[in-house]
């Protein structure tokens, strides 16, 4: 296995004048700039007295400072803990106490809603977006006031890039990365370097080893984002353009027009407002239904979609990836009618985050791809019976930050990684999530109910947005929230001979044991973590 930092130090030496990390029509930094700026903070850390494995927090929105200081912690061997900017100031505050952070690195609209009272452990906390403090310590300020001096005395002719070396301790713990998940139980996961190393070294296997051009869309304090988007690419030496906030579909459109990415890599929820706003306006056309409807014309009028949507997305993309959440199977039906080269991966914070993948070429609709290492399905019949996917793999994390409880219920005796996911796995080796365990349903038969399979049926009435599956009194109810163009105009009777409808329509293709109740309708769309998965310990 090879550490990720010494493929970083490699694209430092031979690609030090190209771009490295940008912002979206913002700062640019070329490889050799980026490892003179971590050089930079480096100086600091060590004239503030900063040790290996202290713990430093980073709590802001993407940019390319934020990939920065995240190389700048990463390559010093201090445990950089990222935590979502969009927490709660009280949330925040006690991710980054419980890390036992002695710096923070965050934005000034953030860190003005927090208060030292709560972070007793901090010494200091640095600007995320301009060159300063925004508190500090007498020793820590001087520090930072000394930095420039002191890196100009250690390297008085620049920084040569062909002299920059990263250390290469495997075995060091390199990030936690604190995770709500679906659950509402945050849990800090402990990854080591040699964790994220196995997952960089298999992305470079899987799907490429040479530098290409990536847009960032998803948030780097997710280990998702942050492997797949950041180390992956940058230790592979990619361009990587930082959009900076979720896209909506014009400034996703715009973004991948300028810098004509090659790769893709993001999550349902994006995709399918790909699918909404592009494709299926595309279909729904009067000309489209005609054309769709004629043998002879259909796959051309389909391949000019997907030509249409690889248009918008630059012209160059050969691979999308989508992970985080499972994807919505109207959407999934259009884009291999399109042509789109996606395909749907599996993981999860524990895992670095990769657990199963597969490229477009051999991806099976539905399905999450192949297993990454060794995955099995804890049932008496892995093909047709979902048991619990359990899995063993270098990429594991090595535990949960101060919390034995926690570490005791994640493994198996015999040593197996429990993820909490029900699936199973065809003869040829296709893994296919049915649910999580903790939503699965038992009625009073004994039958099992995965609601995530009511839900997949819910997905294809033309009303539903989304919806949600619980059981209400021994009953199935499906919370649902319609599409906009469904229910404007219409008043509360109306609403409720819709529900009916929804509810009708999906039980034909429902067996008995798993039919729904009653359906109700819901005027806001489902609270989702950062990764597009539904919080549905939210709803009851």
């Amino acid at each position: 296995m090879k550490h990720y930092l010494k493929n970083l130090e490699e694209q430092v030496h031979q690609r030090a004048l190209c771009t490295a990390l940008c912002d979206f029509e913002g700062a640019s930094y070329t490889y050799a700039d980026v490892a003179w700026e971590i050089a930079g903070i480096h100086a600091f850390f060590r004239e503030a007295g900063i040790k290996k494995g202290d713990k430093i927090s980073l709590v802001a929105r993407n940019s390319a400072r934020w990939a920065i200081f995240f190389l700048a912690a990463n390559t010093y061997e201090a445990v950089i803990v990222p935590i979502l900017p969009n927490f709660t100031p009280e949330g925040a505050m006690q991710l980054i106490h419980h890390s036992d952070s002695v710096l923070l690195i965050t934005d000034a609209d953030i860190w003005k809603n927090m208060s030292l009272e709560n972070l007793p452990l901090l010494r200091g906390v640095i600007n995320a977006r301009e060159d300063g403090l925004l508190w500090a310590q007498p020793n820590i300020q001087a520090a930072w006031n000394k930095r420039k001096a002191v890196l100009k005395k250690e390297y008085p002719k620049g920084l040569d890039p062909q002299q920059v070396h990263y250390h290469d301790n495997l075995d060091a713990l390199a990030i936690i990365n604190y995770t709500s998940g679906t659950s509402g139980d945050p849990k800090g996961v402990m990854l080591t370097y040699a964790s994220v190393s196995d997952v960089v070294d298999y992305l470079q296997v899987h799907i490429t080893d040479q530098p290409e051009c990536i847009v960032s869309m998803l948030p780097l304090a997710h280990i998702y984002g942050l492997v797949m988007e950041l180390i992956y690419p940058c230790c592979t030496g990619f361009r990587i353009c930082f959009l900076g906030k979720t896209p909506s579909p014009s400034l996703l459109k715009k973004a991948m027009q300028q810098e004509h990415p090659t790769i893709i890599i993001t999550v349902p929820m994006v995709m399918e407002k790909v699918y909404t706003s592009w494709v299926k306006p595309a279909m729904n056309t009067r000309s489209g239904k005609v054309l769709s409807s004629v043998p002879g014309v259909r796959m051309n009028f389909y391949k000019s979609i997907g030509d249409m949507v690889l248009g918008n997305f630059g012209g160059a993309v050969r691979t999308i990836i989508i992970g985080g959440a499972p994807l919505n199977w109207k959407a999934e039906v259009a884009f291999r009618k399109i042509g789109l080269p996606y395909a749907v991966g599996y993981g999860m914070t524990e895992a670095a985050p990769l657990l199963a993948f597969v490229m477009p070429d051999g991806y099976v609709a539905g399905s999450c791809g192949k297993p990454m290492h060794e995955i099995r399905i804890e049932s008496s019949d892995p093909e047709r019976v979902p048991g619990e996917i359990q899995s063993r793999g270098p990429n594991l994390t090595v535990g949960y930050y101060k919390n034995p409880q926690a570490d005791e219920a994640a493994w198996t005796p015999d040593g197996w990684f429990r993820t909490g996911d029900l699936g199973t796995m065809d003869d040829g080796g296709n893994l296919f999530i049915r649910g999580r365990i903790k939503a699965l349903i038992l009625n009073s038969s004994g039958q099992n109910i995965y609601p995530e399979e009511v839900e997949q049926i819910l997905s294809n009435d033309p009303i539903v947005e989304e919806s949600v599956v619980l059981s209400r009194d021994n009953k199935i109810v499906a919370l649902v929230y319609p599409h906009a163009d469904a229910v404007v105009g219409t008043d509360e009777q109306q609403q409720k001979s819709m529900a009916l409808e929804i509810r009708d329509r999906a039980n034909k293709s429902l067996p008995k044991f798993s039919q729904i109740f009653y359906v109700e309708m819901v005027d806001l769309p489902f609270e989702r973590t950062a990764k597009g998965s539904i919080k549905r310990h939210m709803y009851k």
